[in-house]
């Protein structure tokens, strides 16, 4: 009842929707983390933007004709069509600053309303997941280690832009093969232990498999499905098979409250749903927020085979 009434205050004065256990929010979180009740939240996972105006309408419609804008269209390589990336090879120092900015003021904001102990996963990128965890770490969160996404996303390893034939055994950027997760958590207060904040808040730890074995900190993947890109077209969805682990694992108890304050087509909220915990999804995008609320249900009653991408451990989705 507590965790009802606390989701009814967080959600007053928004459009939001009830989906199964969880919620979305048309928001923008820096506003709506300001009105969350201090220590009430559990856990945070989600993807924020990185160019801070790449979800800008204009640089969506770019994108969407094609023409960049700051999204780079990169060419086909061996046959295979790339997703357009963010050209953050190209911010200045000036973009580097807000950028730092941004993530510090996030993080303080994300320090408040979680409960002592509580995690988050942050999505990141090989190019500036320093600049960005140092932020994060600036604005108050303990920086707890990073999660290998081990995916080989075909970007990177181009020729030098426009000079290809004059230098082709050179490639300006290695070949992306892994996608790394700042893992953070808030302070666990002075003189209690893990179990003290587990059994006062349920946070403080990682949710172990049902076998036993620890939440390790790689996880072999692969590049989102078609049927997934179908019921959620956003350009920087996440798979299922992954968003699931870690979900899964951000809750030591499996109960609680977890927040995706960049949730896009809601693919966070879908990954809670499908293991029937509760999640609160934010969006300030009318667009991506609309799509969510078609996208979640269809996407958390997908089976889900992790076998298929890891086949080495012999992964089946039957680890919880």
């Amino acid at each position: 009842m507590e965790e009802l009434i606390n989701i009814a205050k967080i959600t007053a004065g928004y459009t939001s929707e009830t989906i199964g256990h969880s919620h979305v929010v048309l928001a923008d979180c820096f506003d709506w983390l300001s009105k969350v009740p201090p220590s009430s939240l559990h856990a945070i996972v989600t993807d924020p933007p990185y160019g801070l105006k790449e979800y800008d309408l204009d640089q969506l419609e770019k994108r969407a004709n094609g023409k960049g804008g700051i999204w780079r269209i990169p060419p086909s390589f061996d046959g295979n069509v790339r997703s357009p990336v963010p050209r953050f090879t190209t911010l200045s120092k000036q973009d580097q600053d807000n950028l730092r900015e941004f993530f510090v003021e996030w993080a303080r904001l994300i320090e408040r309303v979680l409960y002592p102990g509580g995690h988050v996963f942050l999505a990141g990128n090989s190019l500036l997941s320093q600049l960005v965890f140092n932020s994060i770490v600036s604005g108050g969160l303990e920086f707890r280690g990073q999660l290998i996404r081990l995916v080989r996303t075909l970007r990177g390893g181009d020729r030098p832009k426009n000079a290809e034939q004059d230098f082709p055994e050179v490639c300006s950027l290695p070949r992306g093969c892994y996608e790394p997760w700042g893992i953070f958590r808030k302070s666990i207060p002075k003189n209690m232990k893990v179990s003290d904040c587990l059994r006062m808040w349920g946070t403080g730890g990682l949710r172990r498999y049902l076998d036993g074995k620890p939440f390790e900190d790689v996880i072999p993947s692969a590049r989102t499905p078609a049927r997934e890109k179908k019921i959620a077209p956003h350009p920087t969805l996440k798979p299922q098979s992954f968003l699931r682990r870690v979900v899964y694992a951000s809750l030591p108890l499996g109960k609680g409250i977890i927040v995706d304050p960049f949730m896009g087509s809601g693919s966070t909220v879908a990954a809670a749903e499908s293991l029937g915990l509760c999640c609160i999804g934010v969006d300030r995008n009318v667009e991506y927020y609309n799509m969510s609320k078609q996208a979640i249900p269809k996407l958390a009653r997908l089976h889900v085979d992790a076998s298929k991408t890891n086949k080495e451990l012999r992964l089946e989705f039957d680890w919880i």
